[in-house]
């Protein structure tokens, strides 16, 4: 059975969701005979390249709060993470475009390397004093993740390099409806919408075994939507 998950390294509740999913397939009776495979969403495509922005400033002006009020939605975020054993930085951390990193994720799956190179790049965006929106960042990661620096180099260094895969993973997620990340699709017949708990992927995952007709999903889950704002519910 193939899992396709849909996510930005932007969202926070695509990192937290990614552990969730993780602890629900490590319970799942069949999970050796599971394939993932992660596949790209933008959360905000019309930044400029090499623009960023301070997360909390950013959270700030979307949701019309003050800087402490978005500060504590961030806190919210990030006790949500550090229950589920992942680390969080609050303070310091930016907010930009995706797309580069995007590309280098289809080069790693392309060399079996993806589900690492990605682990390391939430890493370094939500728990370390690293940015991923820049180029020699991103470079280090993809060598820490085990590709190849010059080709890694060169990937980074064309624009067009993978962006045709980025773009065609987008468009899916369009046609599919998945307007929020993370986004699952079990098997290419159920979807899975927002950062669930991590029972509630074990139960999609028996029913997609199973063939059931329909998956029940909490239509309260947290995600974050195109424009890079991510949801701060009461409970997560």
């Amino acid at each position: 059975m193939r899992v396709e998950i849909w996510s930005d390294i932007a969202c926070p509740w695509c990192y937290i969701g990614k552990a969730r999913f993780e602890k629900g397939l490590a319970a799942f009776a069949h999970r050796d005979e599971v394939e993932v495979v992660h596949r790209s969403f933008e959360l905000d495509p019309n930044s400029a390249k090499g623009t960023v922005a301070p997360v909390v400033e950013m959270l700030a002006k979307k949701y019309g709060r003050t800087l402490d009020e978005a500060r504590g939605m961030e806190e919210h975020v990030a006790a949500s993470a550090r229950a589920e054993g992942l680390e969080y930085r609050t303070e310091g951390r930016d907010h930009g475009n995706t797309f580069d990193i995007h590309r280098l994720l289809h080069l790693a799956a392309a060399r079996g390397r993806q589900d690492e190179l990605l682990d390391l790049a939430y890493r370094a965006n939500f728990a370390e004093e690293r940015s991923v929106f820049d180029s020699a960042t991103l470079l280090a990661l993809a060598v820490e993740a085990g590709l190849d620096e010059a080709e890694a180099a060169a990937v980074l260094a064309d624009a067009t390099a993978y962006a045709d895969a980025v773009r065609a993973d987008e468009r899916e997620a369009a046609e599919l409806g998945a307007n929020a990340v993370p986004f699952f699709v079990l098997d290419r017949r159920f979807g899975v919408s927002g950062g669930q708990p991590a029972e509630v992927f074990t139960q999609a995952l028996e029913q997609a075994w199973a063939g059931r007709e329909s998956v029940d999903t909490s239509p309260e889950a947290p995600a974050c939507e195109p424009d890079g704002a991510c949801a701060v519910p009461d409970r997560a």
